[in-house]
């Protein structure tokens, strides 16, 4: 499904669809078919590489950042130790600098990634802006203004509008949850001792709890994976909200979006509640998607085209 809903000539700061044209018209296709390749070996790298440019963009802005390797960058601190798809990165860029050395940058490839993998996983397209340059800077501690799976709904709000991210944003954001899974370390607090209650978080379906407790005892393997968008968990679809009414988020700040009133509204929007005006979660997304990757980008003489996406030139 196309997006065509809003104007694909241009997006502010500095970016805009087609900016490629002339300098490496193959670019689109080229990230696309890659993306592809590696999506039919391993379709757990379509929400990888969704997250990698959500974490990529909060921290330096869309910056690519997140790609560089050493020791203290972004991608060796604890909220992305788990991210995956760099290798995907890696080899669309290989593949780019051969067609047209210099000048695609790694901030637009993961974009286009982004985009594509959802596009894989059943979800709408949109038209990506382009024309981003890579920055030169990436630290882990930078990365503690990452919105974390504990957060109330009050902090993660505080983070996005820092970002020049709204309400509507943040609840179609994290939406993107309808693809791909947790590690129980993330999450397993919140079955057997909340808060130090002794119990469950009572936010928690009890019927669901059972299940929740079978792929993840008590004292069992932290790094053991399941499903954020329980039973769609491969399908990018809205199930994820109806997941939250129904009490079955799996991260506690996914959840607290229907526990807290200034986010149950969207919520309720996305699943076409009786009486509220209601939003399209494919056409929404890939707006919220184009505000995101704009945030704080570098254009024009500032940063740089990496020759490797893992390194700065």
């Amino acid at each position: 499904m196309l997006i065509a809903t809003f104007a694909t000539s241009a997006f502010g700061q500095g970016t805009r669809v087609g900016f490629y044209l002339s300098a490496c018209p193959r670019v689109e296709s080229i990230v696309q078919s890659t993306v592809r390749s590696h999506f039919n070996a391993n379709p757990t790298i379509a929400p990888g590489l969704l997250r990698m440019h959500f974490h990529d963009c909060f921290v330096q802005g869309c910056d690519a950042s997140i790609l560089i390797a050493g020791s203290n960058t972004e991608r060796t601190a604890p909220p992305n130790s788990l991210l995956r798809g760099y290798e995907v990165i890696d080899d669309a860029k290989t593949q780019l600098e051969a067609a047209c050395p210099g000048v695609v940058s790694c901030a637009d490839i993961l974009a286009l990634a982004a985009r594509d993998s959802v596009v894989l996983a059943g979800g709408p397209s949109w038209p990506v802006p382009t024309g981003r340059r890579d920055g030169r800077v990436s630290l882990a501690s930078d990365t503690s203004n990452l919105p974390g799976f504990t957060d109330s709904v009050a902090v993660q709000l505080q983070k996005f509008q820092a970002k020049g991210l709204n309400t509507q944003d943040l609840v179609t954001l994290v939406g993107g949850h309808t693809i791909g899974t947790s590690a129980c370390q993330f999450f397993s607090y919140r079955l057997y001792n909340y808060n130090s209650t002794g119990g469950p978080d009572p936010s928690i379906d009890p019927a669901f709890l059972p299940t929740l407790r079978s792929l993840c005892p008590q004292n069992g393997d932290g790094s053991t994976r399941i499903g954020l968008d329980n039973g769609s968990q491969n399908r990018f679809d809205n199930s994820f909200y109806s997941n939250l009414r129904s009490g079955r988020g799996i991260l506690e700040s996914d959840q607290k979006l229907w526990t807290d009133s200034s986010t149950q509204t969207f919520v309720q929007r996305y699943l076409g509640i009786r009486g509220l005006l209601g939003l399209t979660f494919s056409v929404e997304f890939g707006r919220s998607m184009v505000k995101m990757s704009n945030i704080e980008v570098k254009t024009g003489t500032n940063g740089e085209i990496r020759r490797v996406c893992s390194a700065i030139n």
